[in-house]
């Protein structure tokens, strides 16, 4: 069965194939109206859909009827499915293709409105008997010829056609095809499954890192806290005992001119001198008093 038709109305073809021709097998797509498909040049599927409408011409007065395929396609009905489908006439009568055809007869018979609940079963059913003689009436009714009754072909009186099957039968299908089309309508879509994620690592082309410890805002001891002064202090006491020692080391060296060992000009030398002392001390001392907590964490 072609895969574009419904399950419900798949169901129904496979049972019209069943009833019109005898079987649900492949070799049904061949056969003719009166079994006569041994006497063809080569099989109904074989044939394009122009072939088939060229030899229909003749099948009438050979055999009785144009019936062709496993749904018994008349030749006036293959013509105006080739108009209605627009086909070209060079596709090849394979069972796809058949199977095609015969979901559109259906739905030209009122499939679609019968399992949407728009038509009822009698109805499609006497439809469905106006496509294909084999199929019975349900209740009693016109047909095509004369007053009809439940259980008999559309085109009974005609001499030719009469009903294959019981009413019934008929009954009993139309309730599948109405169970398959109500699944296929609640069926969930199938959706892609997610594909696994493969996540490669690239080596970056940064210098590695420098770890150095986390910082902390954790507050200070009380002892922290006093030995930030005394470093400091003790950095300045340091820097100018090393300041007034160098003036003396100068001194006792008999290094400075005698103009520089009295006086204003021995004042401003030690000035310079204590002066420059205390700038390396306060430096020195706001380096040991640093807080240590507020570091980064990494240096590059």
């Amino acid at each position: 069965m072609d895969r574009t038709v419904p399950a419900g109305a798949a169901r129904l073809l496979d049972f019209i194939r069943d009833t019109e021709v005898g079987t649900e097998a492949r070799s049904g797509y061949d056969i003719i109206f009166g079994h006569n498909q041994d006497k063809l040049p080569k099989p109904v599927t074989s044939m394009t859909v122009d072939e088939v409408l060229g030899q229909q011409q003749s099948w009438s007065s050979r055999f009785g009827s144009s019936a062709t395929g496993g749904y018994q396609f008349m030749r006036a009905t293959l013509s105006q499915l080739k108009s209605e489908l627009k086909l070209r006439g060079a596709q090849v009568m394979e069972p796809n293709l058949q199977d095609r055809l015969g979901y559109h007869l259906l739905k030209r018979r009122g499939y679609e409105k019968f399992v949407s609940g728009q038509m009822d079963r009698t109805e499609f059913a006497k439809r469905l008997a106006q496509e294909w003689a084999s199929f019975p009436v349900l209740i009693a009714t016109r047909g095509q010829h004369r007053q009809i009754s439940r259980g008999q072909s559309f085109y009974a009186g005609d001499g030719l056609n009469k009903a294959l099957v019981k009413p019934e039968a008929i009954e009993g299908i139309l309730a599948e095809v109405l169970d398959l089309a109500a699944a296929d309508a609640v069926a969930p879509i199938a959706r892609p499954e997610p594909e696994d994620v493969i996540v490669v690592e690239v080596p970056s082309s940064r210098p590695a890192e420098k770890e150095t410890p986390a910082m902390t805002d954790k507050p200070l001891t009380p002892i922290e806290q006093m030995n930030k002064p005394v470093k400091g202090a003790q950095a300045g006491v340091v820097s100018g005992g090393i300041g007034a020692a160098l003036i003396l080391l100068v001194q006792s060296a008999g290094w400075l001119p005698a103009a520089w060992e009295s006086g204003a000009p021995a004042t401003a030398l030690g000035l310079v001198v204590g002066g420059a002392c205390t700038l390396i001390g306060n430096f020195l001392g706001a380096y040991l008093a640093r807080d240590k907590r507020f570091q980064s964490e990494r240096s590059v």
